[in-house]
């Protein structure tokens, strides 16, 4: 691990999720893990701390969940991200559980193997919902992570069952405050929001500025697999969604696939450095992910969409702003996607199918 100069310093990063997805039995991969991580690997292995969103799990004992997709992983891929940087990831997001309780303990041993810490879900409820605390150069640091249950996660942990670490504003104020009294920070790993919203909800912005206020000093979401943009509330700088930083296809049973857009596949990394006082030099860099390599976006595109996310939040997120973005990507978006041929021609019967009662299900804006 690097060593700062300044020895009350701690060079941190954050990245968006690490989707490692392979085939449905998890046993193998098209994308070669040696080749993942392009110049991202010079930004992050200059850092004495990379964080990153572990969204995928290890086949366990052949149980899935009934649900799709599922983003099953390899061991290959997984020890991949030890040489590009990562060194602690969130396991607080909805498809840590993916293959039950078997294949969460099978990722979490192979974590422990390789040395990166990982916090937000656990064997039982206090395992989930503890702090992974952390000591650098100096600088005391705890990390709490917890999954809105609206993101579509069926395990929460509980006192005696195994899950996720469920996200209960006024719970997590209480720790937060238990928690910042013991380290210098206190920072938040949030799976939140809904997916491919390029806008947090006001209620998600009202959440973030209680948990600022409470003492967090950073909060990070994940989810929505695009970029949402920054804000600072009280000093602290609250990040809705980095997006994706690792965009593998997610296959299904039935043969076909989840696949990404180009702004999906553009992510955020979060760069700053914290000493015992404060959160400084705060920094967004644009990633993309394009199917083989992830490397620094040099081409605009990822700083367009960074700023543009920025002034969104500048301006403020109102109810109306925030109902009309719901029914661009529920109802809207979808629609016009489905009337391409392209698209139809290419897609499975089932997926058709599956794509029209999800229309007609779909809840309308108020």
């Amino acid at each position: 691990m690097p060593v700062s100069v300044d020895e009350r310093l701690v060079r941190f990063a954050a990245t968006g999720d690490l989707l490692l997805a392979s085939d449905v039995a998890g046993t193998s991969s098209r994308r070669a893990p040696a080749d993942i991580f392009g110049d991202v690997t010079e930004v992050l292995t200059d850092r004495d701390l990379v964080l990153g969103n572990l969204e995928c799990t290890l086949p366990g004992d052949g149980e899935t969940v009934p649900t799709e997709p599922r983003v099953v992983t390899t061991p290959e891929l997984v020890r991949a991200i030890r040489p590009a940087g990562f060194n602690i990831v969130a396991l607080a997001n909805n498809h840590a559980f993916d293959c039950l309780h078997a294949g969460f303990r099978n990722i979490r041993e192979l974590l422990r193997e390789l040395n990166i810490t990982c916090f937000g879900a656990g064997d039982d409820l206090a395992q989930a919902a503890a702090p992974a605390i952390l000591e650098l150069n100096g600088i005391r640091l705890a990390f709490l992570g917890a999954v809105d249950p609206k993101t579509g996660t069926s395990q929460p942990a509980r006192p005696d069952h195994w899950g996720v670490a469920a996200m209960d504003v006024d719970g997590m104020v209480n720790d937060i405050r238990r928690t910042a009294a013991q380290v210098h920070h206190v920072i938040l790993c949030l799976h939140w929001g809904e997916e491919r919203f390029l806008i947090p909800s006001p209620t998600q912005i009202d959440q973030a500025h209680r948990l600022a206020e409470a003492g967090a000093s950073l909060i990070i979401g994940h989810h929505p697999h695009v970029i949402q943009g920054m804000e600072t509330y009280h000093d602290v700088p609250i990040v809705y969604s980095l997006g994706n930083f690792v965009a593998c296809d997610v296959p299904y049973a039935d043969g076909d696939k989840l696949t990404w857009s180009r702004r999906e596949r553009t992510g955020c990394l979060l760069l700053a450095e914290l000493t015992a006082d404060e959160v400084r030099n705060v920094r967004q860099v644009p990633s993309y992910d394009s199917g083989q390599t992830v490397n620094i976006d040099r081409t605009g595109h990822g700083d367009r969409l960074i700023a543009r996310a920025n002034r969104v939040l500048a301006r403020g997120v109102t109810p109306g702003r925030y109902r009309r973005e719901h029914l661009w990507v529920k109802t809207i978006k979808p629609a016009l996607q489905h009337l391409r041929w392209s698209r139809l021609k290419t897609m499975r019967l089932s997926r058709i199918r599956q794509a029209l009662s999800g229309m007609a299900k779909a809840p309308r804006a108020r």
